[in-house]
């Protein structure tokens, strides 16, 4: 299973919860000791959130640099995980044109339009023994196109706005789905003429995510891409 983390995401979440409480518990208490002008209790705090934000960063590279670059076809999937369930993202179709839409809405790309096909599915085997059939609101998603060179290319609004007034575009990242559930969703790029090979990328959008051992988006981990 190709997934964004490679530690479970509750322990991620647990642990950044637990580290952050922890520091703003130390951070209160060296304001309080500073107040009271007791410099050693002071800095023994201060010491003590330095090691503990030490120890928290050693974690997240180490799992940065247990991670590994994947690069999936066709078809194949990319599971987000959630804390009691599983998103499945794959790769459905990728076509070209150089215009979308009519009329006074007739958009003309730079150079290619691109647009990717993206099924969104709800496995439905792994979500958790107390979760039962309730709605599963995604996180946001941030979706990328890379070159051999790893300039990226966002969707492009006007070409994507374009394309939903011919609804062609499907069903949009973040509705949320039931168990066994999935749709499909269309993006714009403007990609350059000559742009022949290339990878894309879907990512969770939140900052948070950042600071997560094992997360995707943390530092210098490395990225489960496909191939278009």
């Amino acid at each position: 299973m190709y997934t964004n983390v490679n530690l479970a995401a509750t322990l991620g979440a647990l642990a950044l919860i637990g580290t952050c409480l922890l520091l703003i518990v130390l951070a209160l208490g060296s304001v309080y000791f500073l107040i009271r002008r007791r410099s050693m209790p002071a800095r023994l705090t201060f010491l003590a959130i330095a090691l503990i934000a030490g120890i928290y960063l050693a974690a997240m590279l180490i799992f940065a640099f247990r991670s590994h670059e994947y690069l999936l076809s066709r078809g194949e999937e990319k599971y987000f995980c959630e804390l009691d369930c599983h998103l499945a993202y794959s790769l459905t179709a990728v076509s070209e044109t150089t215009s979308l839409g009519e009329g006074r809405d007739l958009i003309t790309a730079a150079g290619v339009f691109r647009i990717v096909t993206i099924k969104t599915r709800f496995d439905e085997t792994t979500i958790g023994p107390t979760r039962g059939d309730g709605l599963l609101y995604p996180n946001s998603r941030v979706v990328t196109i890379s070159d051999a060179n790893g300039k990226q290319y966002f969707p492009v609004p006007k070409a994507q706005t374009a394309l939903e007034k011919s609804h062609a575009a499907g069903t949009a990242m973040t509705i949320p789905l039931r168990p066994g559930e999935s749709y499909t969703t269309s993006l714009v790029f403007d990609l350059p003429a000559e742009f022949k090979a290339g990878t894309l990328l879907i990512q969770e959008g939140e900052l948070t995510t950042r600071f997560v051992i094992g997360h995707e988006n943390s530092l210098l981990h490395k990225k489960t891409r496909f191939r278009i």
